[in-house]
């Protein structure tokens, strides 16, 4: 009986390990009635606890556009929660943080200067 549970507990953690909740091309919305003057997109891809993909702000205003950035991270072991790294073309980077909740991605810069945005949450665009 305790081996049957041990392989239950076992699948289970597999199944969760599986589910790759930050995959998908995640965005800023363009709202009408706030200031935002720029569209924060990120595409993820996580593949068990890491992550791998690129993200870029473009904006009308040509000082706002941050050209394509390379994302590495990893996801927190059995968490909504993940640290990300972006790389810009010259090699210098910053990092962040993604938490994942209802369906909506935060995301926040640490040491980006004004790059990308501090904090924004974000709407997956599609898969």
């Amino acid at each position: 009986m305790k081996k049957i549970a041990l392989v239950l507990i076992l699948i289970s953690f597999q199944s969760y390990s599986q589910i790759n909740k930050f995959t998908g091309t995640w965005g800023s919305q363009k709202c009408k009635d706030c200031k935002k003057e720029y569209f924060f997109r990120i595409t993820i891809a996580q593949s068990n606890y890491l992550i791998s993909g690129t993200a870029e702000v473009t904006s009308e205003h040509k000082e706002l556009n941050s050209g394509v950035l390379d994302v590495t991270g990893y996801v927190h072991s059995l968490s909504e929660r993940a640290e990300i790294k972006l790389i810009e073309k010259d090699g210098s980077s910053f990092g962040g943080t993604l938490i994942i909740e209802d369906d909506k991605l935060q995301f926040t810069a640490r040491g980006s200067g004004d790059l990308v945005p501090k904090k924004v949450i974000l709407k997956k665009l599609y898969e």
